[in-house]
């Protein structure tokens, strides 16, 4: 080499090291961040490029309301299951104020006050009571007179440890929550957002090592839980996130690709007992992280899972201890979100952010009636599937894939098969959600 030809080569090196700090840097799951601080949401950054947040310290203030709620549950001392729906209601459905932000026992987070959720609970508990035995057929779900008196037969000290861990769980993830009113509701953040939760901060070369791999996982889990190789199929697309991640940027449906879909149709199972949609919908998201399949009869174990069925706040808290959706790279801490006051758009939108940015599965929570399900031959009870795609399709409905555990024809050989992978009117999803009581899912 020439000794001109080698100093062309060093002053182009030497350009491209300058360079390299204005260029975005790849995250570990293949996302762009970028390369500097922003404004946005206070005075300490941009917001993460996907726009979800890492698990949240407990502040004093939050640990103080923990307290008070359960202080109140402790009041009521030992509750008798022969209560009616309305006093059991009154005594076991509580709710937390956290920055602003209200998490009821049982229900999620909401902007309902106590007194509407109390309500709604007591009426829809007072309808299962009310039901003649064996008028619907039950898949799984929790219902909420089971849901009460569960709780009703805990000792003062064992519904204390309950609500103390269920509250905790919420506290962490009030960041998540705040970002997801923003992105979806276009509530405005906070002042001092992002100095209050560094853990919703993008990523920035000052923080983070160029080619280091962050430390995202909950401290109360294993490290030893995140999958050996990608936790999905590799997509033919890249999600690109906002091109400007600040606190005024908010996507909408347009935003988004005409169609998109995660988790490998190949990883699914029906459900082999009649109440155990929540173990085989978790066998499933859980199938999608790990590669590998565990019994059905294991996720009901940890789901606490009873032939009353299971609770969509341990499906939650399942999937935040047993897979890696939860970290800050694809969904972030997993919450029970309230969606009763959603339209569809925003229910839509909702589904393609956590599907397309996220990358993550959604926990499903409908009730199965035969006018959102044509595949069913009878009505049947509240239910759990896995969200797992969108399709936009202009004139036409849009549609929602799913994972549907429930295949009737198992358990009577009379009735209509029903397949695993589902593709459907996304419309008749949504009614089917919010016609729940609770109308809240997993995300």
């Amino acid at each position: 080499m020439s000794r001109r030809t080698l100093l062309v080569v060093v002053g182009a090196l030497a350009l491209l090291l300058a360079l390299t700090p204005l260029v975005p840097r790849g995250d570990h799951d293949g996302r762009l961040r970028p390369s500097g601080e922003g404004s946005g949401g206070g005075k300490a950054g941009a917001l993460r490029p996907a726009g979800t947040a890492g698990f949240s310290a407990v502040t004093p203030a939050a640990r103080a309301e923990i307290e008070r709620v359960v202080a109140a549950g402790r009041s009521v001392g030992r509750v008798s299951g022969k209560q009616s729906p309305d006093q059991l209601a009154a005594s076991l459905v509580r709710c937390a104020e956290f920055e602003g932000q209200r998490y009821c026992l049982g229900v999620g987070w909401t902007e309902d006050s106590e007194a509407q959720v109390r309500a709604r609970v007591a009426s829809a508990a007072r309808t299962v009571a009310a039901r003649p035995a064996g008028t619907v057929v039950d898949t799984g779900d929790l219902d909420p007179e089971a849901a009460l008196l569960r709780t009703a037969r805990m000792s003062p000290a064992q519904r204390a440890a309950a609500d103390r861990a269920e509250l905790t769980m919420a506290a962490r993830s009030v960041a998540k929550v705040w970002l997801l009113r923003h992105e979806i509701e276009g509530i405005p953040l906070p002042d001092d957002f992002l100095a209050d939760h560094p853990e919703a901060r993008a990523q920035t070369p000052a923080t983070q090592p160029l080619g280091a791999t962050p430390n995202t996982a909950s401290p109360t889990k294993s490290p030893t839980k995140s999958p050996t190789k990608s936790p999905t199929k590799s997509p033919t697309r890249t999600p690109t996130p906002s091109a400007s991640p600040t606190k005024s940027t908010v996507k909408t449906a347009d935003d988004y690709p005409s169609r998109w879909s995660i988790l490998n149709p190949k990883d699914v199972a029906e459900q082999t007992q009649t109440y155990w949609c929540g173990p085989t919908s978790m066998q499933m998201i859980v199938w999608g992280w790990r590669h590998h399949r565990q019994k059905q009869s294991w996720w009901a174990h940890r789901l606490h899972t009873t032939t009353s069925g299971t609770s969509i706040y341990d499906m939650v808290r399942v999937v935040n201890q047993s897979t890696g959706w939860d970290k800050p790279s694809h969904a972030g801490p997993y919450i029970v979100l309230d969606i009763g006051h959603y339209s569809f758009k925003k229910w839509m939108l909702l589904m393609m952010r956590h599907i397309h940015d996220y990358q993550a599965p959604v926990v499903l929570h409908p009730i199965l009636l035969k006018k959102f399900y044509p595949y069913l031959d009878d009505d049947a009870s509240g239910h759990y599937q896995v969200g797992r795609g969108y399709a936009k399709r202009g004139k036409k409905p849009d549609q929602l894939g799913y994972f549907e555990p429930w295949n009737q024809q198992r358990f009577d050989p009379s009735e209509p098969y029903i397949d695993r992978v589902q593709w459907r009117d996304a419309y008749r999803s949504y009614r089917g959600n919010q016609a729940h009581y609770a109308h809240n899912v997993g995300v």
